[in-house]
């Protein structure tokens, strides 16, 4: 995560764990037209032990939504108009820190970079380990270390096919769409579909509160 994500994470972790959740991690995204602020929630550690099938609620959004809301406006920590995600991490999960990199561990993962390394500013392998600061991915059948300061974003890639959402081949389909994919679990109330996650929005007008977008 950049410096700002890492200090409104500091700042919002314990709301969220007051609510029985926790979080995951934050992305922070301006632009001369207001800045993203993008948070992923989980259930708990002990929630997760105890019901690895129960998942983060769209109404957990809404509650972590309203009570994110009203702190950054108290705080104020980001200058100027902002709009406020608070997400489910869905299949295809962020990873924000070296401990969630070792949770998934054999899983496949997509890396993007600060830095260009071995030429390359994005790389997608299997997590072997997590060593120190570094993690190990199995890229075409070459380990490679990457620092954890030298990563930008990085995602999960889900086993379509083990979750049964594979896609179609071509002509199976209705004619002309050359097959379609199935829609990961979730719900996004902006009306946007095939998305796995439960998604809420605020955004904040100049001088004005957070209210939810219709």
């Amino acid at each position: 995560m950049t410096q700002k994500a890492n200090e409104i994470a500091a700042l919002l972790a314990p709301t969220v764990s007051s609510l029985g959740l926790q979080l995951l991690g934050i992305e922070y995204l301006p632009s001369p037209g207001g800045a993203v602020v993008r948070l992923y929630i989980d259930l708990s550690e002990q929630d997760l032990a105890a019901d690895p099938e129960r998942m983060v609620s769209i109404e957990d959004c809404e509650t972590v939504s309203r009570e994110v809301s009203a702190q950054l406006d108290v705080e104020d920590p980001i200058s100027g108009n902002y709009t406020l995600e608070v997400s489910s991490p869905g299949v295809d999960r962020p990873l924000f820190t070296l401990a969630q990199f070792d949770r998934f561990v054999g899983e496949s993962a997509k890396v993007g970079l600060k830095l260009p390394q071995d030429g390359r500013r994005r790389m997608q392998g299997v997590i072997v380990a997590v060593r120190g600061d570094t993690v190990v991915l199995d890229v075409d059948g070459t380990q490679v270390e990457v620092s954890a300061d030298n990563i930008d974003k990085a995602r999960l890639v889900p086993d379509w096919a083990a979750l049964g959402l594979a896609p179609t081949k071509p002509g199976k389909g209705k004619a002309g769409d050359g097959g379609k994919k199935a829609p990961a679990r979730g719900n996004k109330t902006d009306g946007a579909s095939g998305d796995a996650s439960n998604d809420i929005h605020h955004h904040k007008p100049a001088a004005d509160k957070p209210t939810p977008a219709e």
